[in-house]
């Protein structure tokens, strides 16, 4: 479950954080119990799915569920993201997929976007630190016309000089404005503060200088090296039997190079030790901070309680620096659902030394005392609803997975899901609270008098 999810469940987590009754709160023996060794995922509970399959069409590999809406998703993940890029060619795969919005050998020029319009049908791009997904929604009686497109735009670019240009001008233009927006500079600042030396320090979609050097010839180049086989996991979701499926791939995708990539997860953020602080002084009405910690490979056992833990901070953040305090309107702890998980404390105030405090004062309670494992019931039980209303669409469907699979080994890993949330004890929140939600790495923006370093620095 992402970051953006967590904010929905503050208000049973402030309950929990407000209610000392409710909470059971016992301060932990010391000296603490060392963290327990990641272990496989506990076993699935209830019926397996039957409805989804997992399958290889001449070397691309395919996840299909089917369905029985009108609707088919498809969410192609091209992978690598920022391990196949550099400081300087940051943002080249987004950019290029654009590009082919432009135009391909059998849909040239305007034409492509006249025949896509004649489907109702649409294609996006999700650049993701761990993968890009170019994704296709359609319906069952458009399928095969908008997949002609889909597949052509991947295989077929045109990549006019005139067409680089204009997109490159424009996404240049796009994040350039990213420093006129406290929040987005905010958000762009901490990863590459936080993982600096590593690859998820590189954004994504690039930045303003990476993209603005980005050249046709390399955009070529990217697509002759990259586009292969072996870089690709379809996910497709929808009304579409098998035998469709996979003749809609063999005569597409499946024709792409075989390719030598190999899917790995990346290297641990350990090497990142120690505190980290980086300041960027402006006259604003408020101050933006956002920091970050390090946490395990999404296939580690403490995931689970990693879940429920940032969920009852955020709500005791929300509860005691927002609704009681009044220090400000927007707090939150974080959870970043990639290859390797990381999370974060983020908050806009006019009094960032005094809100700071009462936030590292929640994160060591968080940490040193056990809430009863009773208590977190009502909270998982909001997690899980959360869960399925996110699921209820093919997309989220889609993600989750191929984040089961890529994360975790098997897409199947997804059913455990709830019966690992519910094994999730006080213990374990308070465990997994101490041993990752440590040595923050924090981007600051705002009047740096108005702080004092040392604060930041102490979480």
């Amino acid at each position: 479950m992402s970051a953006r999810r967590l904010p929905l469940l503050r208000g049973i987590a402030a309950a929990l954080a407000l209610g000392a009754t409710l909470l059971g709160a016992q301060r932990a023996p010391a000296p603490p119990r060392p963290a327990a060794t990641p272990t496989a995922p506990a076993a699935a509970s209830g019926a397996a799915d039957t409805g989804t399959t997992r399958f290889d069409v001449d070397g691309v590999r395919v996840i299909h569920r089917r369905t029985t809406t009108g609707l088919v998703v498809a969410n192609l993940y091209l992978l690598g993201g920022v391990r196949l890029v550099t400081p300087a060619t940051a943002g080249i795969e987004p950019m290029l997929l654009e590009v082919t919005e432009r135009g391909t050998t059998g849909f040239p020029g305007d034409s492509l976007r006249r025949a896509m319009a004649r489907t109702g049908s649409a294609i996006g791009v999700v650049p993701h630190e761990d993968y890009t997904v170019y994704a296709l929604r359609t319906t069952r009686a458009q399928l095969v016309p908008a997949w002609r497109i889909y597949a052509d735009r991947l295989l077929n670019p045109t990549l006019r000089e005139a067409d680089v240009a204009f997109v490159r001008e424009q996404r240049v233009a796009g994040l350039a404005q990213v420093a006129d927006d406290p929040d987005a500079l905010l958000e762009s600042l901490a990863d590459s503060v936080a993982f600096a030396g590593h690859p998820y320090g590189l954004s994504p979609v690039g930045t303003a200088a990476s993209v603005g050097r980005l050249t046709r010839d390399q955009l070529v180049a990217f697509h002759r090296e990259r586009m292969v086989r072996s870089r690709l996991l379809l996910v497709v979701v929808g009304d579409v039997d098998r035998a469709t499926l996979e003749g809609l791939v063999r005569r597409s995708f499946a024709t792409l190079p075989v390719g030598d990539y190999q899917w790995t997860l990346p290297e641990p953020t350990g090497t990142l030790s120690g505190s980290g602080l980086h300041v960027v002084s402006q006259r604003l009405p408020t101050n933006y901070i956002l920091g970050w910690w390090s946490g395990p490979p999404a296939a580690s056992s403490d995931l689970p309680a990693l879940r429920v833990a940032t969920a009852i901070l955020s709500g005791r953040l929300f509860a005691e620096v927002r609704s009681r305090r009044n220090l400000t309107y927007a707090v939150e702890a974080r959870l970043r659902d990639r290859a390797l998980v990381s999370g974060g404390l983020y908050v806009t105030t006019t009094r960032p030394e005094e809100t700071l405090r009462i936030m590292r004062d929640e994160l060591r309670n968080l940490q040193t005392y056990t809430i009863k494992t009773e208590a977190l019931a009502p909270l998982i039980q909001q997690f899980l609803t959360e869960y399925f209303l996110d699921n209820e669409t093919s997309g989220a469907q889609a993600d989750f997975l191929a984040r089961a699979e890529l994360y975790r080994g098997d897409f199947r890993a997804g059913d455990r899901f709830i019966a690992e949330l519910q094994a999730v004890t006080g213990e374990d929140v308070r465990r997994v609270a101490q041993q990752w939600m440590t040595r923050l790495r924090f981007t600051y923006i705002g009047n740096p008098q108005q702080v004092n370093r040392f604060t930041l620095l102490g979480f």
